[in-house]
């Protein structure tokens, strides 16, 4: 259970009050400290997957606890954006992308448990979705000036977009038995 992978994984969830704390601070480089700390998670959830293939370590628990962590980070700096920038145009996509994630979740966990998992597993659009998702958040979290704000407002429409789109293939994969 205690192998590289995992223990990334519950870095990046320890990763989670830091990132929150450095996003409040008074400091005076506290949004850059705050998206490097996302930054630094992204990274690890790419490194922790890759990890786990390349060494043969994938676990239960890695398996159950890596989506975890990457959906609790991500809906954190949503969550911390859209209270920041208060304005719809940000309110909506956060509330649209953690929906989104509730709904999958909760299939996922219903097609495991009438052993269709495989119909539902991570696609490549779903990776894409995560990739544009945490660059929108890491420029937004960071606003160093007016064109890294828009390309993060840009990059979050399309974010959006990939979610929803995301989202319909896995209710289509999975129709046929919501039906029955």
């Amino acid at each position: 259970m205690w192998n590289i992978p995992n223990i990334l994984t519950l870095f990046r969830i320890i990763l989670i009050p830091v990132f929150v704390f450095c996003f409040y601070s008074t400091h005076e480089h506290s949004r850059f400290l705050a998206a490097f700390v996302f930054w630094l998670a992204a990274i690890t959830d790419a490194l922790d997957g890759y990890l786990a293939r390349k060494l043969q370590q994938s676990t239960p628990f890695g398996a159950f606890l890596d989506p975890v962590a990457d959906k609790a980070m991500v809906a954190a700096a949503l969550v911390l954006i859209a209270v920041d920038m208060q304005t719809l145009w940000v309110t909506i996509p956060t509330f649209l992308m953690i929906s989104r994630e509730i709904i999958i979740s909760g299939l996922r966990e219903w097609m495991a448990g009438i052993g269709r998992s495989a119909q539902v597993k991570v696609s490549s659009l779903g990776k894409h979705k995560t990739a544009v998702q945490m660059l929108a958040l890491i420029g937004l979290i960071w606003q160093p000036v007016p064109w890294i704000t828009q390309l993060g407002m840009g990059l979050l429409f399309l974010a959006t977009i990939l979610t929803l789109w995301s989202m319909v293939e896995y209710l289509q994969a999975a129709w046929q038995d919501l039906k029955s």
